[in-house]
């Protein structure tokens, strides 16, 4: 059977599917390490009570994030397994256009599966990545995993730390480095989403080209025109909306019956037709 038979276009959850075979793909290359796939389905969890779409308060925390990149004397955006395998283009667009260096991190880490992520993101074209050659290797000393381990001339000595499908333990460590971190994470509740500077409750795959978008817009901004961006995010107030925005409301259910009858009257029709 092949792909077009199994993920039809017309089929309502074509796209999630489409990811889903993205990342199987990712592990079948060694890129995704297979703990990776169940972390997908939670943050899958979590984007379809969003509603799978950015809302207004995640566009305003990717666009303070991409203030606070423009105003870093040394930004880099860590990158993983998961990460690569579904938006390596985009990231090696978004690295070259910003000139922000890629760094690779990773909690199941070997040195095949780093070498295999590098190839391909340079196969997409990046430029600048980090976290391979063990010439500039250092260490995190407040944490024990493999995460530990960065790249000397990026995460180590980075003012500002971009973290996408992270784990709590690295992202408060960098916290207790004053580093300011800005996290991609699509649960509100999670330590990295709780313990950021920054958090955008997204999607990457709607996040990362959101970023460039933006960066477009807001590159030629003063310094004062940046700070005033990143001043206006508020922490608090931007995990509390994603928070009711999941809650679902009675509007959001009805809608979404609606729908789902409506697909129910079309496959009445199809069966009718067929007769």
């Amino acid at each position: 059977m092949t792909d077009k038979e199994i993920l039809p276009e017309n089929h309502p959850r074509a796209e999630s599917l489409k990811i889903r075979h993205t990342l199987i793909e990712g592990f079948e290359k060694g890129i995704v390490a297979i703990a990776g796939l169940i972390a997908h389905g939670r943050g899958e969890a979590f984007d379809y009570l969003l509603g799978e779409k950015t809302i207004k308060s995640a566009y305003n925390a990717t666009k303070s994030a991409v203030a606070s990149l423009l105003l870093a004397e040394k930004p880099v955006i860590s990158v993983n397994g998961n990460v690569t395998a579904l938006m390596a283009k985009d990231l090696a667009f978004l690295s070259n256009k910003t000139g922000i260096p890629l760094e690779i991190n990773l909690f199941y880490r070997s040195r095949e599966r780093e070498l295999k992520i590098l190839r391909e993101l340079e196969r997409y074209g990046a430029k600048n990545v980090l976290g391979v050659d063990l010439d500039y290797r250092a260490e995190l000393e407040a944490i024990k995993h493999l995460r530990r381990y960065v790249d000397s001339r990026g995460i180590l000595n980075a003012d500002v730390v971009v973290v996408m499908l992270e784990d709590g333990d690295r992202t408060m460590a960098l916290r207790a480095m004053d580093k300011k971190v800005i996290a991609v994470d699509l649960n509100p509740l999670s330590r990295t989403a709780l313990a950021a500077n920054i958090t955008i409750v997204d999607n990457i795959i709607r996040t990362i080209p959101l970023l460039g978008e933006i960066y477009s817009e807001i590159k030629e901004y003063s310094n004062k025109e940046l700070k005033a961006i990143v001043d206006s995010y508020n922490h608090i107030s931007t995990l509390k909306d994603a928070l009711t925005h999941m809650a679902i409301s009675n509007e959001r259910i009805n809608e979404q019956l609606r729908e789902v009858n409506l697909q129910i009257e079309r496959k009445k029709e199809q069966i009718k037709n067929k007769k």
